[in-house]
């Protein structure tokens, strides 16, 4: 192609400027011609401005985002992420602005381990109604987890269990994008289904669902094995979650998918319907058992600290040991308290009194010993009248029969009911 030459423009101005006074037609056409030029500058100039304007894009307060530069993440460091605000990028296809929803906790139910229902079974749950339950768990249709086996027997460890049983449960993940860079590198995001009016934000959710569910999934079912369905259930139920949100954070992070486990819920978890009745049996008679073994814990307790106090439980361990140390024993009996306490010192007591009572008899033989071998009679008159006399002196009704009173016909009359005031008299130095 040929540079033309501005003579030759300025001749076909003369030309024409010559045709407009030759060919009238030939004028109008010019001018339209003219006028069509500067139509397409300012069309060009609009297309221009509108393609510049269209660079403005909007970052929600909720939002961070990446811009793509033919593809490529833009930016070094901080500048790779823009904050919320009014942003300006060159138009498609030369810049992508990649929004993310980094505030935003999203939910994702997950109910791969519960059993087939039809529609409107869950209703008819929540109103009490009876749904109809198959006689067979169908694997095939069914969702279901196993945990583990009871144990049998007093040797078997933790990890082997008799057999496997069957959970159902529904889980609820909570998540968050914590790290937008990495989720768009790592995290497959279908984009095909974009539709007209959609943003890259909006097709994440049901781009990243399934794998989010199938990690929950692996977690679920590697975390419920280790567990019996009394700790799933009851027991443990808050551990169970804590170890499937440990699980599943750690194989996010393993593939750097910039995601945040900010909780897993488990919303129900049930039996198989077809062995309800039977479970409730066996679970109530565990917590019988249970509340048995406590309550005779708790009696076994409290009867020890009742009978010798903190030291109880101390004292018969040391009791049962062969080879325990003496003086140890004898320092916990010196520390008893309670009842076992009370009567040592009761016994102490009376072996303190039987003592100086035999100290003291024996004191009193013996001053009158020299006298019973001069007049034995008369000490042991003397002896028998100090007795009675001691004996009648501590009794408050007495009743005295003469030997003669005796004979044959004579009848004995003795009053049953006693004398009031003596009554009386007996209960005040009680």
């Amino acid at each position: 192609m040929t540079e033309q030459d501005p003579r030759d423009s300025d001749n076909l101005t003369r030309d024409v400027a010559a045709g407009e006074q030759l060919d009238p037609g030939y004028s109008y056409l010019a001018s339209a011609l003219k006028v069509s030029f500067v139509l397409l500058k300012v069309i060009m100039v609009i297309l221009i401005v509108l393609f510049l304007v269209s660079g403005f894009r909007t970052v929600g307060h909720d939002e961070q985002a990446l811009v793509l530069r033919f593809g490529k993440i833009r930016g070094l460091g901080e500048n790779r992420l823009l904050s919320p605000g009014l942003k300006w990028v060159l138009p498609y296809p030369v810049d992508e602005l990649i929004k993310l929803p980094v505030q935003k906790k999203i939910n994702v139910p997950v109910n791969l381990f519960w059993y087939y229902q039809k529609p409107g079974d869950e209703m008819g749950e929540a109103v009490n109604e009876k749904t109809y339950v198959p006689p067979t768990l169908n694997p095939l249709t069914d969702g279901y987890c196993l945990v583990r086996g009871e144990k049998r027997g007093p040797n078997v460890t933790a990890s082997e269990g008799s057999d496997y049983n069957v959970l159902h449960s529904k889980w609820v993940l909570t998540y968050q994008i914590t790290d937008p860079e990495s989720f768009f590198k790592n995290c497959l995001v279908d984009t095909s289904r974009l539709q007209a009016g959609q943003n890259y934000g909006d097709i994440i959710e049901h781009s990243i669902t399934p794998l989010l569910e199938n990690l929950l999934a692996d977690a679920v079912v590697r975390t419920m094995v280790n567990y019996s369905i009394e700790e799933a259930m009851y027991e443990r139920a808050s551990g169970v979650t804590e170890h499937v949100r440990r699980l599943l954070q750690d194989k996010l992070n393993k593939i750097d998918g910039g995601i945040k486990v900010i909780a897993v819920q488990r919303n129900r978890i049930a039996v198989p319907r077809q062995v309800e009745a039977a479970f409730e049996a066996a679970h109530t008679a565990v917590q019988a058992k249970e509340k048995t073994i406590s309550e005779a814990k708790l009696y076994y307790e409290k009867t020890l600290s009742e009978a010798a106090g903190p030291v109880a439980s101390e004292l018969l361990r040391a009791l049962r040991d062969k080879d325990a140390n003496d003086q140890q024993k004898e320092w916990l009996w010196s520390q008893l308290a309670g009842k076992a306490q009370e009567q040592i010192a009761d016994a102490r007591a009376y072996r303190t009194q039987v003592v100086e009572n035999a100290r003291a008899n024996a004191d009193y033989l013996s001053r009158i010993l020299p006298e019973y071998r001069k007049y034995p009679k008369l000490v042991i008159q003397r002896i028998y009248n100090d007795a009675i006399e001691q004996i009648l002196g501590n009794a408050d009704e007495k009743i005295v029969i003469q030997p003669g009173q005796t004979t044959a016909g004579n009848e004995i009359r003795v009053l049953v009911n006693r004398d009031p005031a003596i009554k009386a008299k007996s209960e005040s130095k009680k």
